[in-house]
């Protein structure tokens, strides 16, 4: 694969990146909360290996809702009338979704939760 190629395919990653950040609801909520989870970890400066949890639950909940949203396109393309099928697709991929936002919840709990309570008046 030539260069041209590698940075063809990287600006259509982009690309796809970029759509899903335009246009599906469901991203404008998790890039809000993502920015709110940094900067909650900025101010409460959490650790290092917090600090890895946190991106990696990031980057799972975006690729989890930019794979969701490829399926559900794939699925409307390959078919204009209702299919159960494609019903169990369409929901197996928004369940991902979820599995991967409630996951990215706890742990957000577990990093933020006790800090946050330390500070709380007495």
């Amino acid at each position: 694969m030539s260069k041209l190629n590698r940075w063809q395919s990287f600006r259509c990653a982009l690309s796809g990146v970029a759509y899903v950040l335009r246009t599906q609801r469901n991203a404008h909520i998790e890039l809000v909360m993502a920015l709110l989870a940094v900067a909650m970890g900025i101010i409460l400066q959490v650790t290092r290996l917090e600090w890895a949890l946190l991106v990696l639950v990031i980057g799972m909940v975006f690729t989890a809702e930019m794979i969701n949203t490829a399926t559900e396109h794939a699925v409307d393309l390959a078919t204009n009338e209702w299919d159960p099928l494609a019903r169990v697709a369409k929901d197996a991929a928004a369940a991902g979704v979820l599995v991967a936002s409630l996951t990215a919840l706890i742990i957000g709990i577990l990093i933020f939760g006790p800090r946050l309570w330390a500070l709380r008046p007495m």
